[in-house]
């Protein structure tokens, strides 16, 4: 079984890089599920914990809606005392709420049978999901592979196959525990690992970001103006200058426009152009042209990450990065202030 998107989750990858914080623990949960359905516990218990790391949130974010804590709860259960360690209860587990499984299966069975206002392909899947539960309850195990087989033929069709629902099956989980559905160790290793990559950009960059917050924030408290702080730029707004530009803009600079979209001017500092407007200068270097990143054209970004600042009086002098400009910018309103 693979996910309709293929072997490589881009739709998740590109929410958990830009969505809000509740759109990644939704899909992080959705993943995880999906991973423990297709029987790469490892690959599913790898990826909870990079989000624990990654986050510091609380594990019952992954338990937000009644069947997603069913989904864990059940599969949790079919993992308790499993003969091979390897498919046991994980520590991670820990924080999550304890749910009564009778009542929980009781609950799931009407889960089931909301079929109407699905898409039909939603609806196949529902009702191979309900065919599985009600085979392995009755103890018809070929039929329930049969049924879980089906739902699988479904997932590979759609971007977002419905995991939460089929572990939610108190009598299909432990299937499901013991690999009836298991993929090629390979696909599940890469599927994660682009999460995990994912995870990383994602919550490593806030952390630096959190420096630059606090430069422009202090940088505009001291101009007088600490409610003037520009908006960020978006992912694409940035990745479509870099298409218009015909070049990669240095780390530094893209982490700026991701905290503020340019700036305005301040006495003798000139405004920082925002995303849309930068633009090529007449000046080309060794490694490539320069893009004026000011108004007055005092300031040009280099393929090196370094400015330089041109002056009339002073002349031309280099700054190794955008942040060394905000830098000294800071030093003299402090010293003026």
């Amino acid at each position: 079984m693979t996910a309709g998107s293929g072997d490589h989750p881009e739709g998740s990858v590109r929410t958990v890089l830009t969505g809000t914080d509740d759109a990644v623990d939704a899909t992080v949960a959705r993943e995880a599920l999906l991973l423990a359905c297709a029987g790469a516990l490892g690959d599913s218990d790898r990826l909870v914990r990079h989000w624990l790391t990654a986050t510091g949130r609380g594990v019952d974010r992954l338990a937000a809606t009644a069947v997603t804590a069913r989904a864990w709860a059940m599969l949790l259960a079919a993992r308790d005392g499993h003969a091979d360690n390897r498919r046991g209860r994980p520590d991670w587990a820990d924080g999550l709420v304890p749910l009564d499984p009778d009542a929980e299966q009781a609950e799931h069975e009407k889960v089931l049978a909301e079929r109407d206002s699905l898409p039909p392909r939603g609806r196949r899947q529902r009702e191979a999901a309900a065919a599985a539960e009600h085979a392995a309850a009755s103890g018809d195990l070929d039929a329930a592979r049969e049924a879980l087989h089906r739902w699988a033929e479904v997932a590979r069709e759609i971007p977002q196959p419905d995991a939460a629902t089929l572990a939610a099956c108190r009598h299909v989980a432990p299937l499901l525990v013991d690999g009836e559905l298991a993929v090629d160790t390979d696909w599940a290793w890469n599927y994660t690992a682009a999460l995990v990559a994912a995870l990383d950009r994602r919550y490593r960059a806030e952390g630096l970001d959190a420096g630059w917050r606090e430069l422009i924030a202090e940088i505009m408290r001291l101009r007088g103006e600490p409610d003037a702080v520009p908006p960020p730029a978006s992912v694409a707004a940035v990745d479509h200058a870099e298409n218009r530009l015909g070049r990669t803009l240095p780390e530094e600079f893209r982490r700026f426009l991701g905290v503020c979209d340019g700036l305005r001017a301040d006495v003798v500092f000139p405004r920082l152009l925002g995303v849309s407007e930068l633009r090529h200068g007449v000046e080309t270097g060794a490694s490539g042209p320069g893009v004026v990143i000011s108004d007055p054209p005092v300031l040009t970004l280099w393929p090196s990450g370094e400015v330089t600042e041109d002056d009339e009086l002073f002349g031309r002098s280099v700054h190794p990065g955008i942040r060394s400009v905000l830098e000294e910018h800071l030093r003299l309103l402090e010293a003026s202030a």
